[in-house]
């Protein structure tokens, strides 16, 4: 009888090809390695000062940006706990639209901290309860730390509160320019009885490159960056609007035919039934009072022609996205079926020109001032194609940031001193708390000293220098220090500025929620104890190398 020999434990478990990453293999700590790597690049990428990262996807396509949302989308990131912090990290930006990289700087910084306590022998279920307790008592307090709200959506002034910090983060010395174009665009469209029907998706930003951002201008409509197919390019003065969704064109049969034709006369004849049938109906649009189609689908040649006899203007729009933006600003029904509209399916437009902008030739649907339109756009010019992507993500979190104040108007001390004084406020709560929680909860606090730190760092002062002073400052039984913040200019003595006269502010609804997300992110990643991934499927995944010498070189 042969000996059997003892295979590996569970070695029938899984199907070939499995990896197993169990807590006695240091799990946990590779994880908060991982998430680590991920902080540290977006890490220096935060604040007005921030730096900016060249990103090479996939596509061989360049993005030179500090905008965090961008990097994390571009990035092919594998690993699994690091892809948790990133979907934290994307609800942030769908929910609020900024503060992406507050939530994995923090989330960074938390697991730092843990992985510190883990050494000196805390157990992970009481770093989470620890955090957890930290998180919930940082959630009901930070409403305290509230300096300034926004009283009224329609005042510029008060607007400016809220999104001057907001786009000099992303693009700092160019705030006041940006920040104008934005409330221009935003008191376009906004209803002051219902300003909660403010909608992100009604500020559009069309980018054309060539002279300066100060050339940047706003349009009470939509700028569509093609012209017009027919012979009619500009209308001035009221026009009657139809969208069709459905293709402009002579309908075709469904089968195959085969038509005989004796002579030219029997040929003329044939399509001539079609042509008057496609005549009728832009006679009938035209007779309804329209003079402006907007073809959603193919428009064909003949029906181009009969337009042009009628003096109608023909737009094709091929995004029905596009489309049903055209029909805010008109107010119009995109109609599904050929022929003359009803008077409520038609809209207005006051003005349509085609003219060109820095070489490109565009379409500007515009209403004038007593007409009301739902969508607006700015029109963005600059050198390079990445910078004005880059102004673009400054605009969008210029209005995400709208959004979020349509929320919640209050707003709290910027330039890190709300951090500071969340370090000052959870420590002393840390203090009250009897256990080994007491260590956990103090060093939560300790981990928002990274923002104003960071801020320091970048602008290129001395971080410990000037976080002695701010907590100095901060230490003031007063509250005095609440309105003190750093000053990344070193324009004072101290390195230190006022809040309130410089207008530097946080929403409160964005900083809460991404204090919120990154606590949750951190401790659903520390209460991993394994991992288990499976063979990716598909064949050998093998590395993409040229093949030395030319292409019908013989092997």
């Amino acid at each position: 009888m042969s000996l059997k020999l003892p295979s590996a434990p569970n070695a029938g478990l899984f199907k070939q090809g499995y990896q197993s990453h169990s807590n006695a293999d240091g799990a946990v700590i590779r994880n908060i390695e991982a998430v680590r790597e991920i902080s540290k690049i977006l890490l220096t990428s935060m604040g007005p000062s921030g730096r900016n990262k060249i990103i090479v996807n996939h596509l061989g396509r360049i993005f030179i940006t500090n905008d965090a949302a961008t990097m994390l989308n571009e990035l092919e990131i594998v690993h699994p706990a690091v892809k948790i912090l990133i979907m934290a990290s994307q609800q942030q930006e769908f929910e609020m639209g900024d503060n992406t990289n507050m939530v994995i700087i923090l989330a960074g910084e938390f697991l730092n901290i843990s992985e510190k306590l883990i050494n000196l022998g805390l157990s992970i279920p009481e770093i989470i309860q620890g955090f957890k307790l930290a998180n919930t008592f940082l959630q009901k307090n930070l409403n305290d730390l509230v300096i300034e709200q926004v009283k009224s959506i329609t005042d510029s002034d008060e607007l400016l509160k809220v999104i001057k910090p907001v786009i000099a983060a992303k693009q700092y010395g160019l705030e006041d320019l940006i920040s104008k174009l934005v409330i221009e665009a935003f008191k376009i469209i906004i209803n002051p009885k219902n300003p909660n029907n403010f909608n992100v998706d009604s500020v559009r930003v069309v980018k054309i490159m060539g002279a300066s951002l100060s050339q940047s201008e706003v349009i009470k409509g939509m700028v569509f960056p093609r012209e017009p197919e027919g012979h009619i390019k500009n209308i001035n003065g009221k026009s009657k609007v139809v969208a069709f969704t459905c293709p402009i064109d002579i309908s075709t049969t469904e089968t195959k035919g085969t038509v005989l034709l004796h002579n030219a006369k029997e040929m003329l004849e044939f399509s001539k039934g079609e042509e008057q049938q496609l005549d009728i109906m832009c006679k009938e649009i035209s007779d309804s009072g329209v003079k402006v189609v907007i073809a959603g689908s193919t428009i064909g040649e003949l029906a181009l022609h009969y337009f042009n006899k009628y003096n109608i203007l023909v737009l094709k729009v091929p995004s029905k996205f596009d489309l049903r933006r055209i029909c805010q600003v008109c107010g119009s029904t995109p109609l599904p079926r050929l022929g003359a509209p009803m008077p409520d399916e038609m809209g207005e437009i006051d003005i349509i020109e085609t003219k060109e902008i820095g070489g490109d030739r565009v379409t500007i649907f515009k209403q004038l001032n007593d007409s009301i339109s739902r969508t607006s756009t700015i029109i963005i010019r600059g050198a390079t194609q990445n910078a004005l992507d880059d102004v673009e993500r400054a605009i969008d979190d210029g209005v995400n940031a709208i959004k979020g104040l349509l929320k919640d108007n209050r707003l709290l001390p910027g330039a890190g001193a709300v951090e500071i004084e969340l370090v000052k406020l959870i420590t002393k709560y840390g203090e009250q708390t009897p256990g080994l929680l007491q260590l956990a909860i103090k060093n939560y606090a300790k981990a928002f000293e990274v923002i104003p730190r960071t801020l320091a760092e970048t602008s290129g002062l001395d971080s410990s220098e000037l976080l002695s002073k701010l907590y100095a400052a901060h230490s003031a039984e007063d509250n005095s220090g609440l309105n003190v913040g750093i000053d990344i200019d070193n324009d004072t003595e101290n390195g230190l500025l006022n809040i309130e006269q410089n207008g530097i502010y946080d929403l409160l609804s964005a900083k809460q929620s991404a204090i919120d997300f990154a606590t949750e992110a951190t401790n659903t990643i520390l209460s991993i104890d394994q991992i288990i991934m499976a063979k990716r499927a598909g064949g050998p995944q093998m590395p993409k190398q040229p093949r030395p010498g030319n292409w019908d070189q013989a092997d």
